[in-house]
C-alpha cells in the first residue's frame, strides 16, 4: 500500500484541483496525488485562444455531456460541454476573467458559511492574480494567473460597447470591483503572451516536476471506498486497469457541478432514494448531493452583418484565416488570440433591482447551437443570460457504472420569475442592436427575426432555442441546513476525511462567469486544509 499512498488525493485537475494541487504540495514532505479523468492538454486548439470553436464541438477534451429533456424548453435536451483535461473547462472555455458581484459572496456568508464574504475572499482573488495592467486596490501582481487585456479586437466589438452606451448603459474599464454595476466594455482574459492561460497552465505546469506529486491522467474516479465513515481510498479505471489509491489525510473531490455529486452516490453518500435502485450500499444519508442545481440559460440574438467586418463562413475566410495563422505564429497576435466573446457587459432588466440581472457576451460572428450548426455568411451575436435564476434542478443516477453519464436535469425556466426576466433580456439585447452604432452594420435580424414581437412569441423562442452558457454550479452545496452538503470548510456533512472543493459547494450563482470564483474555492480551501492539518495529528503521524 504505501507505493499507493498519498497524505491527499485531488480528484479532478480542473480550475480548483489544479490550484490545489499546487497549494497542498508546495511542502516537499506532503504527498499529494492529483487524478484526472481526460488527456494532457497539450493540444494546440487548447493552446490557441479561438481553438474554443473547434474544442466546444468535439469529445476528446469534453465530457459532452446533454440533459435529459428540459419540460420547460419543449421538452430539449441541451448540450453541455465540460472540460475534460488538466485544467477542466478553464482549458476550453472562453478565458473570460470575472469575480462576479461582492454582494454574492456576502450572501454566502450570511446563509452562515463564515469566512466566505467578500473581504475574506477580495485578498485571494488578488493573491492568485497577475494584472498586467498592474496592482491596484482590487487587483494583484505575481500571482500565477495571468490576466490580460485582449489584443486587436473585431471593430464590431468596440460597436457594440459603443451601442450599449447609446441605450444607456456606462462603458466600464474594471468588471471586477466590489459592486457590479451596469456597464458595457471589452472582457479581460485569462490569457499570456497571445495563448490560453488555464488553470494547468497556470497552477500544475509549474509545478510537475516536484518529486511529492504525481499527476495520473486518463483515472477516472469510480467509487471512494470508507472505513467505518472515514473516506480511505480512491478506485479508478485507467487505460482499462482497475487502481486503487490511499489517503493518510484527506480526499478532495474536484470534479465540478456534475462529476462531484455523480462520484459522491457512486460511492453510498447521498440520497437513498438515488442510490437504492443502483445496489449501492447506503454509507451516509445525505439528500442535497445532486440538489440545488443552477445554471446561467442564455439566449441568442443574431444579425446579418452588411459591413462584413464579422467573422464569416465565406468566401473570404480562408485568406483571412490564412493571414491570421501566420500573424499567430510569427507574433502570437491577431485572430488567433481572440476569444471570440471579446466584449459584454450587465444591465438591469428592471429599475427597481439593486443590481444587474443579465450578462451579455457579444460575438462578432454567428453562433447557433453552440457552433455545432453552421450559418453562412456574415453575422454578429448577443448571448443574453440571467445572472441569478430562481429555478432549481438535480443532478441524479443513471446507473452504478462510473462510465455512464449520470442524469442532468437542469430544470431551466420552471420559476415564473425566469421567464419574465429572460423575455426582458432579450428585448433589451435588441435594443442595443437597433441602436445608432450598428446602423451601418445591421444587415436584419436573424433571430428572433421578424415576427416575434410579443411577450409569448418571445418566449417561444426562447424555449425552443436558449442554451447554456456553460456555468453550472450548487449540486453539492454549501451550508447547514439539512439540504447542504458540505461546511463551510467545504467538509463533506457525516463523514470524515473527505471535503469538495470546486463550482458544486456554490450555494447560490454568481453574478458572472464562474471559471476565476472556482479557482478561488480552491485556494480557499487549501488553506483551510492546511491550517486544520498544522492542528491535527494524523494516524500515519507517531
Amino acid at each position: 500500500m504505501d507505493g499507493n499512498a498519498y497524505d491527499y488525493i485531488i480528484v479532478g485537475a480542473g480550475s480548483a484541483g489544479c490550484v490545489l494541487a499546487n497549494r497542498l504540495s508546495a511542502d516537499p514532505a506532503v504527498r499529494v496525488c492529483l487524478l484526472e479523468a481526460g488527456h494532457e492538454d497539450k493540444s494546440a486548439l487548447i493552446q490557441t485562444p479561438i481553438g474554443i470553436a473547434v474544442l466546444l464541438q468535439t469529445k476528446k477534451y469534453n465530457w459532452y455531456f446533454n440533459t435529459e429533456p428540459e419540460p420547460e424548453l419543449n421538452n430539449r435536451r441541451l448540450y453541455w460541454p465540460r472540460g475534460k483535461t488538466l485544467g477542466g473547462s478553464s482549458s476550453i472555455n472562453a478565458m473570460i476573467y470575472m469575480r462576479g458581484d461582492g454582494a454574492d459572496y456576502d450572501e454566502w456568508a450570511a446563509l452562515g458559511n463564515d469566512g466566505w464574504g467578500w473581504a475574506d475572499l477580495l485578498p485571494l482573488f488578488k493573491r492568485l492574480e497577475n494584472h498586467e495592467a498592474g496592482a491596484s486596490e482590487w487587483h494583484g501582481v505575481g500571482g500565477p494567473l495571468n490576466v490580460a487585456a485582449l489584443s486587436d479586437c473585431n471593430p464590431l466589438s468596440q460597436v457594440f460597447i459603443d451601442a450599449g452606451a447609446a441605450v444607456g448603459l456606462p462603458v466600464t474599464t474594471d468588471f471586477n470591483v466590489a459592486i457590479q454595476r451596469e456597464g458595457v466594455g471589452f472582457y479581460e482574459v485569462t490569457q499570456k503572451d497571445g495563448k490560453r492561460w488555464s488553470a494547468a497552465s497556470a497552477f500544475l505546469s509549474p509545478v510537475r516536476h516536484r518529486s511529492n506529486l504525481t499527476v495520473i491522467t486518463d483515472a477516472l474516479a469510480s467509487r471512494i471506498e470508507f472505513q467505518g465513515k472515514r473516506a480511505h481510498a480512491v478506485h479508478f479505471l485507467t487505460r482499462g486497469a482497475r487502481r486503487t489509491v490511499y489517503a493518510t489525510r484527506e480526499i478532495i473531490l474536484s470534479g465540478g457541478a456534475v462529476n462531484s455529486p455523480q462520484l459522491l452516490m457512486l460511492s453510498g453518500v447521498g440520497p437513498g432514494r438515488e442510490l437504492a435502485p443502483q445496489n449501492i450500499p447506503l454509507v451516509h444519508e445525505l439528500p442535497g448531493v445532486g440538489a440545488n442545481l443552477q445554471d446561467h440559460l442564455d439566449a441568442t440574438i443574431m444579425c446579418r452583418n452588411s459591413s462584413k467586418l464579422a467573422i464569416g463562413i465565406a468566401p473570404a475566410l480562408l485568406p483571412r484565416g490564412i493571414a491570421a495563422l501566420f500573424n499567430y505564429i510569427a507574433r502570437k497576435r491577431g485572430l488567433l488570440t481572440s476569444n471570440i466573446a471579446e466584449s459584454g457587459g450587465f444591465a438591469k432588466t428592471s429599475p427597481d433591482l439593486d443590481r444587474p440581472d443579465v450578462q451579455f457576451h457579444f460575438l462578432p460572428t454567428y453562433l447557433k447551437d453552440h457552433g455545432r450548426k453552421p450559418v453562412l455568411g456574415y453575422g454578429y451575436s448577443a448571448h443574453v443570460c440571467q445572472l441569478r435564476p430562481k429555478s432549481r434542478g438535480h443532478i441524479g443516477l443513471r446507473s452504478a457504472d462510473p462510465k455512464d453519464p449520470p442524469w442532468i436535469h437542469a430544470n431551466y425556466l420552471s420559476h415564473a420569475e425566469d421567464r419574465e426576466t429572460m423575455i426582458r433580456a432579450v428585448r433589451l439585447a435588441r435594443s442595443i442592436f437597433a441602436a445608432a452604432p450598428f446602423q451601418s452594420h445591421n444587415g436584419g435580424e436573424v433571430a428572433p427575426g421578424p415576427g416575434v414581437e410579443t411577450d409569448e412569441q418571445i418566449l417561444e423562442f426562447i424555449r425552443q432555442n436558449a442554451e447554456t452558457i456553460y456555468h453550472p454550479v450548487g449540486s453539492c452545496k454549501m451550508g447547514n441546513d439539512p439540504m447542504a452538503v458540505v461546511d463551510e470548510r467545504l467538509r463533506v456533512h457525516g463523514v470524515e476525511g473527505l471535503r469538495v472543493a470546486d463550482a458544486s459547494i456554490m450555494p447560490t450563482l454568481i453574478g458572472g462567469n464562474t471559471n476565476a470564483p472556482s479557482m478561488v474555492i480552491g485556494e480557499k480551501a487549501a488553506a483551510m486544509i492546511l491550517a486544520d492539518a498544522a492542528h491535527t495529528k494524523h494516524p500515519h503521524q507517531t
